[in-house]
């Protein structure tokens, strides 16, 4: 079989409890973004623009509708006989059966997978962040670095450090310290959850790691630490892109309204770079005579007769006559009926808001998001209030 340069493990079992109702059934890489997307198009695309055609996708928390989607790679062109995408559930092993207990220990339980291929090096990815970036050249970098691991970085401002693993470099990016969550941070450089390692190195810190009694079996916390104290090379990648962790209701709403205005700060639109999906085929979208749609994305099926305001709309979703959404991102198959109302809100797929319902406020009125959970009917007439997070049992007492 044909060596793979490198290959990617993308870790997609996270439970996301951040996002509250929309994790419930699902792991957070398959929540919708963006109107046609899943959170987890984006690292498979960057993949594929990047010209690595092998990734084996780790799931763990609620898979079905991860594995459902991914099938067998078709849609990001990794249907491939030889690598292509693999999904890698937890097995059961000759002498036990294991959760992956952490980051680390997910590779280490498919190292077999990754040494199928012989690569020389390894990128690790996480599967719920929101980003386009071309992993060719990081891979150049390191490389010319010689390194062991490289780890990709992002300035973020100083007050937001502290949520971050922060890398502390020299000039010539090389890194003489790393910080997990530091209380007064040295520098602005945080870990963006992207390494490429060598893959020998790699192997032989994820063994000596699973020997460790009291390892969390964490990246972050336990190898790249190791890679220190083992005195290995070490190196920042600078990214300058667009890049957001979507692990909270405020920062999803706020990356799916970054893809709004004439010069959107996440643009989706530039077709040498694009976000692959699996969508099923519905009609184009229609827009009625009274319609009235100002900054929004409206995804093929929807039906649009009232008004769309500073919105992100995905497939099927209904906007009757007089009714109007605003500041909100709707999931798909919603229908919102005549003379409703629907600000700051996001909206799991096959809500029916009846008419003259009205769901949270006006964004300059409103302190917190308006979360509705999937498949529930928000009676006529009937008032959500502002920052509710709406399950089945809250909507029958409506």
């Amino acid at each position: 079989m044909r060596k793979k340069e490198c290959v990617a493990m993308l870790l997609a079992g996270g439970q996301g409890s951040r996002l509250y109702l929309l994790t419930e059934n699902m792991a957070k890489p398959a929540v919708t973004f963006g109107g046609k997307y899943r959170i987890i198009d984006f690292p498979i695309s960057n993949c594929v623009n990047s010209g690595i055609d092998t990734v084996g996708i780790l799931t763990q928390y609620q898979p079905l509708v991860l594995n459902e989607y991914i099938g067998n790679g078709q849609p990001w062109d990794l249907d491939r006989v030889y690598g292509g995408a693999r999904v890698l559930p937890p097995y059961q092993a000759s002498k036990r059966a294991d959760w992956y207990k952490g980051t680390a220990n997910a590779i280490y339980q498919n190292l077999n997978f990754i040494n199928q291929f012989d690569p020389d090096y390894v990128l690790i990815l996480s599967g719920d962040h929101i980003y386009k970036m071309d992993y060719r050249k990081m891979l150049e970098f390191h490389k010319e670095k010689n390194a062991d691991c490289t780890i990709a970085v992002i300035d973020v401002p100083l007050s937001e450090a502290s949520r971050f693993g922060i890398m502390n470099t020299r000039e010539d990016m090389s890194i003489y310290e790393f910080e997990e969550k530091p209380k007064n941070p040295k520098s602005t450089k945080a870990s963006m959850g992207v390494y490429i390692f060598n893959k020998a190195k790699l192997e032989k810190y994820l063994i000596e790691d699973e020997a460790k009694e009291n390892s969390d079996n964490d990246f972050g916390k336990n190898v790249i630490p190791a890679m220190f104290e083992g005195g290995e090379r070490m190196f920042a990648y600078q990214f300058n892109g667009y890049w957001k962790d979507v692990g909270t209701l405020d920062s999803l709403w706020e990356a799916n309204m970054d893809m709004l205005g004439e010069s959107p700060v996440l643009d989706l639109t530039d077709r040498t770079n694009r976000i692959y999906s699996k969508n099923l085929a519905t009609p184009p979208h229609f827009v009625g005579s009274g319609a009235i749609i100002n900054n929004s994305i409206i995804t093929e099926g929807c039906e649009i007769y009232g008004t769309v305001i500073n919105s992100v709309l995905s497939r099927g979703v209904i906007v009757e006559r007089d009714a109007i959404v605003r500041d909100s991102v709707i999931m798909s198959d919603c229908t919102i009926s005549a003379g409703a109302q629907v600000d700051y809100t996001i909206m799991d797929c096959n809500v029916t808001v009846e008419s003259n319902a009205t769901v949270g406020k006006p964004r300059e009125e409103a302190k917190k998001i308006t979360l509705i959970g999937k498949e529930l009917t928000i009676g006529a007439g009937k008032v959500v209030e502002e920052g509710t997070m709406l399950t089945p049992e809250m909507a029958k007492s409506l």
